[in-house]
């Protein structure tokens, strides 16, 4: 159970490290901006800006489960960053002149936090394997996964930062907070603590980032094991909670998996709709064709943090 343990920690420590390392010495770019994402450019010799062309056999091609060609619809028009039919008809014609021949990416930075065991880790896990996972273990500092989608015809990508709950922790997870282009606040509905404690994390997970930038979701986990008069409860307060901090509420459950799919295509969806949609606003002149690129929208991300850290 030590050497476990230890091992645990030895891995997670290394991960730690290895990206401080790489977000410190490699100039990673998606546009302007810096990142885990600039990685895919700098391994594939490329500068890191503009489109990227490449053989498409250096990447496998994205999985037929994983594409979305509409916007998907919210769980409660009374708790939705918006509640349209379809995606912004910008966004569309973006996508329609996309130039042949090219591979393009677009990357969005997610990180999910709440109280340890309220699912984090499973909801996570739940949507990648589509399989419970029944054996948990807690998230040591913070777990880094990539899912690849394709919205609209155009290759995206969620980066889901699946940080640690447990309060010893939450220094070290804080860290890699900054530059979020969404934040999921997850809550168990079965603990009405769990969704008291939501607004501190997401106050803590704002402090290194953009009010006006981010897109918030607030999601209920262990749906399965409320009762229908307790569900109604915590959802109402959920929901309440939700229009509060301008938060999209969702409930889901990771072990029946009621939800979980939905849930991320929304998220992928939106936060896609949202950074081209800056894109153009930051650059109303160019052609349609070279909006679509290797971008993250976090341009603060290459201005040093002037908020000094908490940690000892």
């Amino acid at each position: 159970m030590v050497k476990r343990l230890f091992l645990s920690l030895s891995v997670s420590l290394f991960g730690i490290c290895f990206s401080l390392w790489i977000s410190h010495h490699i100039p990673l770019q998606f546009g302007s901006s810096r990142g885990l994402n600039g990685v895919l450019p700098w391994l594939c010799g490329g500068s890191g800006e503009g489109e990227i062309k490449m053989p498409g056999s250096m990447l496998p091609p994205v999985k037929k489960d994983r594409v979305i060609t509409q916007l998907p619809k919210c769980f409660s028009p009374n708790a939705a960053l918006h509640t349209k039919d379809g995606f912004h008809p910008q966004v569309k014609a973006v996508c329609q002149v996309q130039k042949p021949g090219t591979v393009s990416f677009n990357i969005a930075k997610v990180i999910v936090v709440g109280d340890v065991s309220v699912g984090k880790t499973c909801l996570i896990s739940r949507f990648r394997k589509g399989a419970f996972e029944k054996n948990y273990k807690a998230t040591i500092g913070v777990d880094f996964e990539m899912e690849r989608f394709e919205v609209l015809g155009v290759p995206f990508s969620l980066q889901l930062w699946d940080t640690a709950g447990q309060e010893r922790f939450k220094c070290i997870a804080s860290t890699y907070y900054r530059g979020a282009q969404a934040i999921i606040v997850v809550f168990d509905l079965s603990s009405v603590s769990s969704l008291v404690h939501a607004r501190q994390w997401l106050e803590d997970a704002m402090k290194e980032n953009d009010p006006s930038s981010v897109l918030l979701f607030l999601v209920g986990t262990k749906k399965d094991l409320s009762s229908p008069d307790q569900l109604a409860r915590t959802e109402h307060e959920a929901i309440r909670l939700s229009e509060e901090i301008k938060a999209e509420y969702w409930a889901v459950s990771a072990k029946s998996g009621d939800g979980v799919r939905d849930f991320f295509f929304r998220v992928a969806s939106l936060t896609f709709e949202a950074n081209i949609l800056s894109e153009l606003e930051k650059n109303g002149s160019r052609q349609f064709g070279d909006i679509i690129r290797l971008t993250d929208n976090t341009d603060d991300n290459l201005k040093p943090s002037r908020r000094k850290s908490n940690c000892c």
